[in-house]
């Protein structure tokens, strides 16, 4: 019996070696090929922490094996052979969070984001077929329009090395917002890489493939990812001028870590040559000087670096709301006496206000309290999508939902705000495209 289980301790040191060894050439050659999206020092360290993950898979071989575990990242055997399957998979990572506690209004008391004026494109990948890349949209990778379970709406699925961008938006004024939802699967890769946001000079079309971010191509731009992992998110952001970098900076933190499983909500604000982005309720990036006084820049495409290094790895991208203005809530609402907003969100088909709508209900309230006189009507409006009868009940609903978040989040007396809906009766733009839907669905501030 002794001489079974030295056998049985010898063989299991021998396996440990030899799973060190490959593993760790395997490892190493992915952080090679990853180097631009992690420094030296961390993959070091995720190195000696997968020689610890193989040390207990060797000494578990002698066990029984768990089934309920998901190893899908340790074992090739767990890979989906089925593209259907995969997509299946994969487009149902966000059902836990269900479950989830959604972030209360007052879980945004830092977000001072406010929407640009006007609304000028909006992507929800509504008149996109399942299964199709969007129409509207160019790639020189591979993307498709996807349900998500438990999400509304359609997303659109990236997971392949490639820029994708929406063809229609070439113009990027001094003063905009950008905004998009981004969700991603489950035991997200340490290796694989972050989703890149730019924003680029120069020529439109083919040649946004071509560019690359060196000296003899001449353009400018300004880029930053998000980028999960299973212990940390990362953000990268990068300034080009005339090709070269001018500035770059990379962070990790417990404000990042904070983030709901497998969602975010970006916001990006340009402001002149200024840049602040936003990741839910967190300012990740406050760049004074990111944009070139001396460039235009007119596009802005969303860049996956390089193949993911789990095939399973997906981001899915939806509810991309492209805004211009400075919004000027006190002039609007005190001098003028009619202040209009897109940036007061709800839940499709609801009177639940959305957490990111904390930013503009912060402006608003702020200049109540500056002005202990004012009194005003709240007047909800939608667009035209459903019955009429619904969403004029609906309008009215709204506006009482942001009456009652303004007493509530911020001690605005209720006898001060008056609420009415309008429904889809007074429409300021078309209802046959996204964008004219997008600056339908407003809320009104009407001073008394």
């Amino acid at each position: 019996m002794k001489k079974i289980i030295l056998v049985i301790i010898a063989l299991s040191n021998c396996i440990i070696l030899v799973s060190q060894n490959t593993f760790g050439d395997q490892v190493k050659d992915q952080a090679k090929s990853s180097s631009e999206n992690r420094t030296l020092r961390e993959v070091d360290q995720a190195v000696n922490k997968s020689f610890d993950v193989v040390k207990e898979g060797a000494i578990g071989i002698f066990k029984k094996k768990d089934k309920k575990k998901n190893d899908k990242n340790d074992s090739s055997e767990n890979k989906e052979t089925s593209q259907d399957k995969s997509n299946s998979e994969n487009t149902s990572t966000t059902k836990n969070s269900k479950s989830e506690k959604a972030p209360s209004l007052s879980y945004y008391s830092k977000y001072d984001f406010v929407s640009g004026d006007k609304v000028v494109a909006f992507e929800d990948f509504s008149q996109d077929a399942i299964g199709d890349f969007p129409a509207k949209w160019n790639t020189n990778g591979a993307g498709e329009v996807v349900n998500i379970d438990g999400e509304q709406g359609k997303w659109l699925m990236i997971s392949k090395k490639g820029r994708y961008f929406p063809e229609y938006i070439n113009e990027l004024p001094e003063n905009f917002t950008l905004e998009y939802d981004l969700r991603f699967n489950n035991n997200f890769n340490y290796y694989s890489p972050g989703l890149y946001c730019c924003f680029v000079n120069g020529k439109g079309g083919n040649a946004l493939f071509n560019y690359s971010y060196i000296p003899e191509d001449k353009r400018s731009a300004v880029r930053f990812n998000i980028d999960p992992s299973d212990d940390n998110m990362w953000c990268k952001y990068e300034t080009y001028e005339n090709g070269s970098i001018v500035i770059s900076n990379e962070i990790t933190s417990d404000q990042l870590n904070r983030i709901s499983k497998n969602k975010a909500h970006i916001s990006v604000w340009r402001q002149k040559t200024r840049l602040r982005v936003y990741v839910n309720e967190e300012k990740i990036l406050d760049i004074p000087r990111a944009f070139s006084s001396n460039e235009k820049f007119s596009y802005f495409i969303f860049e996956l670096p390089s193949d993911m290094s789990n095939a399973n790895d997906r981001y899915f991208i939806s509810n991309i709301k492209l805004a211009i203005g400075a919004p000027d809530t006190r002039h609007k609402l005190i001098e003028v006496g009619k202040f209009s907003t897109t940036g007061i969100k709800f839940d499709s088909g609801s009177d639940k206000l959305k957490p990111e709508s904390y930013g503009v209900l912060k402006e608003i309230a702020t200049v109540l309290k500056e002005n202990p006189d004012v009194r005003i009507k709240i007047i909800g409006h939608t667009d035209s999508d459903g019955k009429p009868d619904m969403n004029l009940e609906l309008s009215k609903k709204r506006s009482i939902s942001v009456k009652t978040a303004l007493v509530k989040e911020f001690g605005i007396d209720e006898k001060r705000m008056e609420t009415d809906g309008k429904g889809q009766t007074e429409p300021i733009d078309t209802n046959s495209t996204p964008e004219g839907k997008a600056n339908n669905r407003r809320v009104e501030f009407i001073k008394l």
